[in-house]
């Protein structure tokens, strides 16, 4: 009896890559926001200047720059143009953070502030790299799974900077907790190593300057101006209530009067793990469902689940009991699950948009623009609450949401991805070469 078609997707070698992926690229940015600010605390930097080391983070939102440069050379010729700069980026960030560690806050803050950029330039660039190689070795029916298994691998790469190296530096020196972590980026850098560069059905452009136009032009002339820009908004809009609702989630739990250990306890494990299991039941789910309804689904989920907050904001703060532990823990599960589907079938649609010549600047324009609500319409986060409370705040974020929806129609209709019946006449002999061929 064959097994189910989510079943071989989920057991084969390419999700086994996807999480070596996922865990090489998130655990350098989880660095810059979960070690980095807590070892700069530690040594006395003021909260000031540690805010300003969030302007190290903007290399994230500009490698559609530079991506050009991973699609058009290989630096490393018998790794091949995908392999060749996920090698030499990894080994970049294993030599930057083990450094790192061996600075002083106090004494060299601004060398500080040099080297965290640095490091964030050459994650930026291993994630244009590990999303252009993801998205070759991905069949279109596996990009839901694969990405899923990404994205959560991603989440879970958190916890060495911001749970484990935080436990080691207690015990130990700084230069010995950033060399820890530093080593957590070994099975990254022999996954590069031990994998095929995979085959592409087109090879680099011919030329630099092609390497920069051409992926534009292919995309605005693929379906139109309209088409195109229509996707662009709707990569824009999509996640935009989603991000915003949980941009002050913690300044809002402690305005509900939850004390800081409870947070901890609560509301940290029971978002990690939710989003997490969201995720791959979201990925296994699209294999039958497929992306566009997947974006449905999963959308109105995203949505919905924020609801949850507005629930909690309308009971307002009282003391802390058992009953609103669990209802807080509830709350965020549901909002963590809801939001980990959505993104799954989300980096999936943007996968899929991008043309194989051009994988790498495509996908680096379409996630740098993901990324926009998270790091410039979130700013406004503070000021919205201050001026409409944080009910108003929530059911705002609900509204925002719906213009995302509402553009499913043009770049994602239900039934939009779902495949033609091969003609009636065709007969046994011509469809198994086909059959062979998506095997």
């Amino acid at each position: 009896m064959a097994s189910p078609a989510w079943l071989r997707a989920l057991l084969n070698r390419r999700m086994l890559i996807c999480i070596f992926t996922g865990f090489a690229s998130g655990l350098p940015l989880y660095l810059l926001l979960q070690l980095l600010p807590a070892w700069l605390r530690k040594e006395g930097v003021d909260l000031k200047m540690i805010a300003l080391f969030s302007f190290c983070q903007l290399p994230y939102t500009w490698k559609f720059l530079w991506a050009p440069l991973l699609d058009r050379y290989k630096i490393v010729s018998w790794l091949g143009r995908r392999r060749s700069w996920m090698f030499v980026t990894q080994l970049g960030l294993i030599a930057i953070i083990a450094w790192l560690g061996q600075t002083s806050p106090t004494m060299d803050l601004w060398l500080v502030l040099v080297a965290a950029t640095v490091l964030s330039v050459f994650s930026a660039t291993q994630d244009i790299a590990l999303d252009a190689f993801r998205r070759e070795i991905l069949p279109d029916e596996e990009l839901g799974l694969g990405n899923a298994i990404h994205v959560n691998a991603y989440r879970i790469a958190g916890l060495v900077p911001g749970a484990l190296a935080l436990i080691l530096a207690d015990r130990m020196p700084w230069g010995w907790v950033f060399a820890i972590t530093a080593a957590f980026m070994l099975p990254g850098l022999a996954m590069t190593l031990l994998v095929k560069e995979p085959p592409t059905s087109s090879g680099a452009p011919r030329t630099l300057q092609a390497a920069v136009i051409e992926p534009f032009r292919e995309f605005f002339n693929r379906n139109g101006v309209r088409s195109a820009l229509l996707v662009l908004a709707f990569i824009f809009l999509y996640k935009l209530g989603d991000s915003l609702c949980t941009a002050l989630a913690t300044p809002f739990y402690l305005d509900m009067q939850f004390s800081m250990t409870e947070i901890g306890l609560v509301a940290k494990n029971a978002g990690l793990w939710a989003a997490v299991a969201g995720g791959i039941l979201g990925g296994i789910w699209m294999v039958k469902l497929g992306i566009n309804r997947a974006l449905w689904i999963f959308g109105v989920a995203q949505l919905v689940t924020i609801l949850g907050f507005a629930g909690l904001a309308w009971l307002g703060p009282a003391e802390s009991n058992a009953a609103r532990l669990a209802a807080l823990g509830a709350v965020i599960a549901i909002e963590a699950g809801g939001a980990g589907m959505g993104t799954t079938a989300f980096v999936a649609f943007m996968a899929r948009t991008t043309n194989p010549a051009y994988t790498a600047t495509q996908l680096a324009l379409f996630t740098s623009l993901m990324a926009l609500p998270r790091s410039v319409v979130n700013a406004s986060a503070g000021w919205l609450v201050e001026t409409m409370g944080w009910l108003n705040f929530f059911w705002l974020c609900f509204f925002l949401g719906i213009p995302g929806m509402m553009l499913l129609f043009k770049v994602a209709p239900w039934n939009g991805d779902r495949k033609p019946e091969p003609p009636a006449a065709e007969s046994e002999a011509e469809a198994a070469p086909v059959a062979d061929a998506e095997a």
